[in-house]
């Protein structure tokens, strides 16, 4: 028999401390509902759980930008439907001034109201805000910055539909054709923005009061150009020899909602300058019959263009509101794979403690056993 080194007790307090241990994590688990406390209870389900965690918080802010989208769509969109009200009270009051039973006095009374009219599209342009930002008087428009030097006969050119086409890119118009006097058919022009390019030509038969206007799509970008008589060209009064160029930068201020949990997830959206000049209904005239007549058809493409973006908006509204469903579901479902990886399973470890209290007990009952062993070599010394 040996006193000095007591291996059963030794061994017996080994176990003792393994199920200490093992009773420990298990409380821990228990009372923190998670299976992985810290790195070392599951490192590579630990990196998971993070990885799945940040894309849960990010899907469901994202949900929250979508969410806040749609309330600034139906602000703007709000706003709209009362410069469509507006707007066809203009009309309505063109279509009456256009009527020779009003007098000249009649019609200027008409034109009062269409003047107070005009101020309170610019007034709902301006005024239109969603967390400080303005969103009707173009602010949020893309633009061309630049003006025509070489081409003096082109008016500003309008843009639709940015498209791919990045904040800051070029875009150059190119007269194509040399011009000389008394030889005037046709105008070609190139319209270049990247490396994509694409040709419009204007015809003298096509003037219609002193201008030409065609369109030219790049990619899904539209760009329009007008042709003007300001310097006789068309009329052959006069006509500049020679090959021009001017480039523009397109000004995107588009609205970006960025409505995915990582980078580049998001959706661009413009909304046009719709003032009464924009729509150009500032200078609106019925104050005799030739012009309420003409201001019917001017009124008439702005109430096209309000509806134009409104569309637009509420198509935007559309996509957002699926989104928000879409971003919902996937967030649901990968919390319920992060659930898997991270928590506990209560009645499983509720198991392993029982099984390890009852070892623990176990343990210092035959630790107690062991400590008593040695004693017996006291029997031999009596």
């Amino acid at each position: 028999m040996r006193i000095n080194h007591n291996i059963a007790a030794l061994n017996t307090y080994r176990q003792l401390t393994i199920n200490n241990a093992s009773g420990s994590k298990a409380i821990e688990k228990l009372s923190s509902g998670l299976r992985i406390n810290r790195a070392g209870d599951d490192a590579a389900g630990l990196a998971i759980s993070e990885k799945m965690r940040g894309q849960i918080r990010g899907l469901e802010m994202a949900s929250k930008n979508a969410q806040d989208g749609v309330s600034l769509i139906q602000t703007a969109e709000g706003a709209l439907n009362e410069t469509h009200s507006i707007l066809q009270r203009m009309r309505e009051l063109a279509v009456q001034a256009a009527n020779d039973t009003n007098d000249d006095t009649d019609r200027q009374q008409l034109q009062e109201e269409v003047n107070a009219l005009i101020d309170e599209i610019d007034r709902i342009a301006n005024a239109t805000e969603f967390n400080n930002m303005t969103l009707l008087n173009g602010d949020l428009a893309i633009k061309l910055t630049g003006s025509f030097t070489n081409v003096s006969y082109l008016e500003p050119i309008e843009i639709e539909d940015l498209g791919t086409f990045t904040d800051g890119a070029t875009v150059s118009v190119t007269q194509a054709t040399t011009i000389t006097e008394g030889a005037f058919d046709s105008i070609k022009f190139t319209v270049q923005v990247g490396t994509e390019t694409a040709n419009i030509t204007f015809s003298k038969d096509d003037l219609t009061n002193g201008k030409i206007t065609g369109e030219v799509k790049i990619g899904e970008a539209k760009f329009v150009l007008t042709v003007k008589d300001a310097t006789g060209l068309l009329a052959l009064t006069s006509a500049p020899s020679g090959e021009g160029t001017d480039n523009f930068t397109i000004d995107d201020n588009s609205l970006i909602f960025h409505i995915g949990a990582n980078q580049g997830q998001n959706l661009k959206m413009a909304i046009n300058d719709l003032t009464a000049k924009a729509l150009k209904v500032d200078s609106i005239d019925i104050t005799t019959q030739a012009n309420a007549d003409a201001a019917i058809a001017t009124i008439q493409a702005a109430i096209d263009e309000v509806s134009l973006q409104r569309s637009k908006l509420g198509a935007a509204q559309n996509r957002l509101e699926h989104t928000i469903a879409n971003l919902g579901t996937a967030a649901e479902n990968l919390t319920a794979a992060e659930s898997r990886i991270r928590d506990v399973d209560m009645a499983k470890e509720i198991m392993e403690f029982t099984k390890t209290a009852i070892l623990t007990q176990a343990a210092q009952a035959m630790l107690a056993q062991a400590n008593l062993q040695p004693q017996g070599v006291l029997q031999l010394l009596q």
